[in-house]
């Protein structure tokens, strides 16, 4: 994911959580609205419970890799914020990618 697609200001953060539709799963919340722009951007976000910053950092390198695998900037309609959870950490990879994929699909199905 290209930095230009990445929410990275606590305001965009607050104001996407604050306003959009919420969808849970075991591994992830996600936060979606309307993009405003042309291409789609993204924000990932999780609590200092999860571990220390190296884990937290690795956390989200892996999530940004499985949303370059499973998102096309320009193709979907939502602005997004995901939330990491503590099941997180309990799951493989590939299940914890299944997971984020089918709660974007759901995000686009509402």
């Amino acid at each position: 994911m290209k930095k230009k697609n990445r929410i990275k200001k606590s305001k965009e953060f607050q104001e996407l959580i604050n306003t959009g539709t919420k969808l849970i799963n075991s591994s992830f919340i996600m936060y979606f609205k309307e993009k405003k722009e042309e291409e789609c951007r993204m924000g990932i976000t999780l609590s200092k419970k999860i571990g220390n910053a190296v884990i937290r950092n690795h956390i989200k390198r892996q999530v940004r890799m499985m949303l370059n695998d499973l998102v096309d900037v320009k193709e979907y309609p939502y602005d997004c914020v995901f939330i990491i959870r503590h099941n997180y950490l309990n799951l493989a990879f590939k299940d914890n990618k299944n997971y984020l994929e089918k709660v974007m699909i759901k995000a686009t199905i509402l």
